[in-house]
């Protein structure tokens, strides 16, 4: 049964995120937390072949989608099915051969449509499961200083908030501030099109 669902933004935004992911990849594992539809994921396991992209979701629904994205794309052989991942169910249940290979971790369009809890909780198990050097990337929309970066941000916002008072546009600095809690050091902010932005976040103690 093909259960492959497509959100728009993954076609719009996966080779900006590609291209800021070329940085940094080299060997390993990658684990990307909250992968919706699968739609990055089997993108990114094609673009980087010398890698294991692990997909997770707490969603079956979101399971069931990247599953039927990795058939439709014929890579069975390489990439593994996805974890069953609630970011604030700690600890994370990760296979032993993710956790010794495992060189990043990737969060998409994940911690604005979340309570900050769930924010806090990506940074305190990320700084449990990687190695001084390694790195944590988030993608998505921003405020710098509390403040939008643009009308549309500020509309989408609201828009979110309308749905559930817990979700929202966060603020950098106060990421920022929970990542250093947590053994990281913010290395780069990258402007990216549609008024997002790329975080790449290291591993620093």
């Amino acid at each position: 049964m093909d259960n492959r669902l497509f959100f728009s933004a993954t076609q719009r935004n996966r080779e900006c995120i590609g291209d800021v992911l070329s940085r940094i990849i080299k060997k390993g594992s990658v684990l990307e937390i909250g992968s919706g539809s699968g739609e990055h994921g089997v993108a990114f396991q094609k673009r980087f072949p010398g890698i294991i992209w692990q997909t997770s979701d707490p969603e079956l629904a979101h399971r069931k989608s990247i599953s039927s994205w990795i058939e439709h794309e014929d890579l069975t052989k390489k990439m593994p099915q996805p974890l069953e991942i609630d970011v604030e169910k700690i600890p994370w249940k990760i296979p032993l051969r993710l956790a010794h290979s495992l060189q990043g971790i990737v969060a998409i369009n994940m911690i604005h449509v979340a309570k900050w809890s769930c924010t806090e909780a990506l940074f305190r198990e990320s700084g449990k499961l990687l190695n001084k050097g390694q790195f944590l990337i988030l993608y998505g929309p921003f405020k710098i200083c509390n403040k939008h970066i643009s009308e549309s941000n500020y509309f989408f916002d609201n828009s979110l908030k309308m749905k559930n008072d817990h979700w929202g546009i966060k603020n950098l600095e106060e990421v920022c501030g929970e990542s250093k809690k947590n053994g990281f050091s913010q290395e780069h902010v990258i402007r990216m099109p549609a008024n997002n932005f790329s975080i790449i976040y290291r591993k620093v103690s």
